[in-house]
């Protein structure tokens, strides 16, 4: 599927950051869309990448893959749109959290295949976290190209679509929950006395060096935590703390209630 059209509909940060994706990763430009209905917006992006800018439904109908990345809310309106252009041998790639493969079949023409992702914001630096589901009508090959389009921006790991939730709650939110703790140590370090910029940096490649330990020693993080913590000594006070306050139990709350939340929105589609 390399000589394939491929539409982004969807230009904001997530469309944006896949697109350049694709460019960097060396998908040709005259194989790339976007649908975007600003005038504005479109001529960003053609300055930007030089790519086509069209609106959702000449685009859907050009193209072979299309991305759909927009909010969940707008997703009935956006198939609504484009269902008219499409049939049997489109794919369809869905980056909209909640949004089921079952509910975009039920929009779409039968055939049309329909491929569930869950993206997080590290895409931005190309380090992305996806995970990927196929709907019903879905073949290999067109499984292989959805893992394509998101492997330009991170890594990819395949699962089943009632894991979804849980890759939501685990990786399309955990940015957030790793800015939260970053944002939390760096207040901690200027109320012990240093500047904030020495703090920001002290927790930033704390942050970047313990992540790549984790990678590329492929040890457990129990195990490399323990090497931290000598008895009675510094970092065992510390995370007397964190047990007392019970920061791990909190954890798991609110990663079930971002689950909990990504059920919801698929209920209410």
């Amino acid at each position: 599927m390399t000589s394939s059209q491929t539409a982004i509909l969807g230009a904001g940060v997530m469309g944006e950051t896949l697109l350049s994706g694709l460019v960097r990763a060396g998908r040709r430009v005259d194989h790339l869309l976007v649908g975007e209905k600003r005038a504005e917006r479109a001529a960003e992006l053609t300055d930007r990448y030089g790519v086509a800018v069209l609106d959702n439904v000449e685009a859907a109908r050009r193209a072979d893959t299309i991305a759909l990345v927009v909010k969940p809310q707008d997703m009935a309106d956006l198939l609504a749109e484009i269902a008219p252009v499409l049939g049997p041998g489109k794919l369809l790639v869905s980056l909209a959290a909640g949004i089921t493969t079952a509910f975009i079949e039920s929009c779409v023409p039968a055939g049309v295949a329909v491929v569930r992702v869950m993206p997080n914001t590290p895409a931005l630096v190309d380090e992305g976290m996806a995970g990927i589901s196929p709907g019903s009508s879905v073949t290999d090959d067109q499984l292989a190209e959805a893992e394509g389009l998101l492997a330009s921006v991170g890594r990819v790991v395949r699962i089943p679509e009632r894991q979804q939730d849980a890759v939501t709650a685990i990786s399309g939110s955990g940015p957030a929950y790793i800015f939260y703790v970053v944002e939390s140590m760096i207040e901690a370090g200027v109320h012990l006395g240093l500047p904030r910029t020495t703090a920001t940096e002290l927790v930033i490649q704390t942050l970047v060096g313990s992540a790549k330990m984790l990678r590329e020693t492929g040890t457990h993080p129990t195990v490399l935590r323990e090497q931290v913590t000598s008895p009675a000594g510094t970092t065992a006070a510390a995370l007397r703390e964190l047990e007392v306050h019970k920061v791990r139990a909190a954890f798991l709350a609110a990663m079930e209630s971002a689950r909990d939340r990504s059920r919801e929105l698929a209920e209410g589609s």
